[in-house]
């Protein structure tokens, strides 16, 4: 079953950008690509536990097993060894990754503390969005009690447009509560 955003990508959002952006196919309409969920554990290195625990808190968001990210080189400034786990992440397409966003969107965003709305300024040049959320625990997949560290993740929102404009129109069509 088709998700309720994507739904509304295909009849509302899709036509919509066309008229705004001046595209004759709707193959030219932006679109999501996928969504790329990263927990950045630089506290693992003394702290192995961490490590399980964000990866379940990661499942719990996204509803797919993360995979575990290791250090390239070792930095011994930072204590750090080659091959040593140092985060998490997820990528999600298709009907899942319309589900996360619209969670993201409608139930998540919302539920941080003074939210006047995210920075429309967080664009990469290729129409691609990242998103900094300080807290974890504004999904409410996780459960607050059993949190031990409050962690950030970063979400990057691959879009097929072309420029930042274009990236710009789909998510704001999309529900993203852009800061004005």
């Amino acid at each position: 079953m088709a998700s309720r955003l994507r739904e509304r990508y295909e009849k509302d959002v899709r036509p919509a950008l066309m008229k705004e952006l001046g595209f004759e196919n709707p193959m030219q309409a932006p679109r999501l690509e996928k969504i790329v969920v990263n927990m950045g554990l630089g506290e693992a290195i003394s702290n192995g536990k961490i490590i399980d625990a964000s990866v379940a808190q990661l499942a719990a968001i996204t509803g797919q097993k993360p995979v575990v990210t290791r250090a390239r080189k070792s930095i011994a400034n930072f204590k750090l060894r080659q091959g040593q786990t140092i985060g998490a992440m997820v990528t999600m397409r298709g009907e899942r990754m319309y589900e996360f966003f619209d969670r993201l969107v409608s139930i998540a965003l919302p539920r941080v503390r003074d939210f006047k709305g995210v920075s429309p300024k967080a664009f990469d040049g290729k129409g691609n969005y990242t998103l900094g959320v300080r807290e974890q625990i504004i999904f409410p997949e996780i459960n607050y009690d059993q949190v031990e560290k409050i962690k950030g993740l970063n979400i990057t929102v691959v879009t097929t447009a072309r420029d930042d404009e274009e990236g710009r129109a789909l998510l704001r069509h999309l529900g993203m509560p852009f800061r004005t």
